[in-house]
């Protein structure tokens, strides 16, 4: 990348977008909404930066990185984390929305971030749908909590009353996720890949469609860094730490982790990994995360060469 180029650092909040320019160093305040993003967009492009970076902010950036995406600009969506550990390590302690926004660019000039497939229209639907299903289970499992606690007949009658209903609620969100899939021949043919796999169920393939849309586009190590099932070390001088995984896609992780219990007892190959890991000194811990790293690896190659899984096991 050019040294001159412009490189922008957007502070995202509910209401607004703070936006930072290196060549201008200058900030400019829109609001968080599809019209002034537009707005950004056009303002954005005439800079013609190398890099657009927002931080992660619990899904107020999604609107604003998917426009500026779709308006032909290189948009980077980083770890807060990051963000703050740069500020930390250049002495930044102040913290305004818009001096954010000048650290965000000043890291985006420094670390300069990869730029990463985002997750087109369809994807973020059927993210929003498995997020959407994902809080009727909890709801779900919530008020049965509260049914077993429940005395009084008119109180257990009005949970079991509300469980019938967020049970049907969550019937209609599968049937929403299942016309998704089929909206899309390709998305069709992923899915029906990935079911093929003894233990990957209907949410792992979901999941992976949906929220890892680097499936079949990154290597192995990529793809196990992106779920946070690559193992990283801790060692300093004479002392050897334990390798350690973080980061990473914490809501695939969590399904995988599920899809990987299954597999272990009833996929040949997973089943026969863990085994031989177990038989080697390895923790139950351990062997559970490297089967979880294998069965996503296999998962990857699948997408990645359309192969079916008879062929890659």
């Amino acid at each position: 990348m050019d040294p001159d180029s412009a490189f922008v650092g957007i502070d995202v909040s509910k209401n607004k977008l703070d936006s930072f320019v290196s060549t201008t160093g200058q900030v400019e305040q829109f609001f968080n909404t599809p019209e002034d993003i537009q707005r950004l967009a056009k303002h954005l492009k005439a800079q013609m930066p190398a890099l657009v970076v927002l931080e992660a902010t619990g899904g107020y950036e999604r609107l604003a990185a998917a426009e500026l995406c779709a308006a032909g600009l290189p948009v980077v969506v980083v770890n807060p984390r990051q963000v703050r550990d740069f500020a930390k390590a250049t002495g930044r302690l102040a913290k305004t929305d818009a001096l954010d926004a000048q650290v965000i660019a000043e890291f985006a000039q420094a670390v300069k971030p990869e730029i990463r497939e985002m997750p087109d229209e369809h994807a973020r639907e059927l993210a929003d749908l498995l997020t959407r299903r994902r809080q009727l289970i909890d709801m779900i499992v919530a008020e049965e909590s509260r049914l077993k606690q429940a005395v009084f007949k008119a109180l257990r009658r009005d949970i079991n009353a509300h469980i019938v209903w967020l049970q049907k609620r969550l019937k209609s969100t599968d049937d929403d996720l299942h016309e998704a899939i089929k909206a899309s021949p390709a998305w069709k043919a992923n899915y029906d890949l990935l079911r093929e796999v003894s233990g990957v169920g209907n949410v792992l393939a979901l999941s992976l469609l949906a929220m890892v849309p680097e499936l079949g586009k990154v290597n192995r190590k990529q793809v196990a860094a992106l779920v946070g099932v690559a193992p990283f070390n801790c060692d300093s001088g004479l002392y050897k730490g334990r390798r350690r995984i973080w980061g990473g896609r914490a809501e695939v992780r969590s399904v995988l982790y599920m899809a990987v219990l299954s597999s272990k007892s009833h996929n040949p190959v997973i089943e026969r990994f863990y085994n031989r890991l177990l038989a080697a000194g390895k923790t139950k811990k351990v062997a559970l995360v490297a089967c979880m790293r294998k069965l996503l690896t296999i998962l990857n190659a699948m997408v990645r060469d359309q192969k079916h899984f008879a062929e890659m096991a």
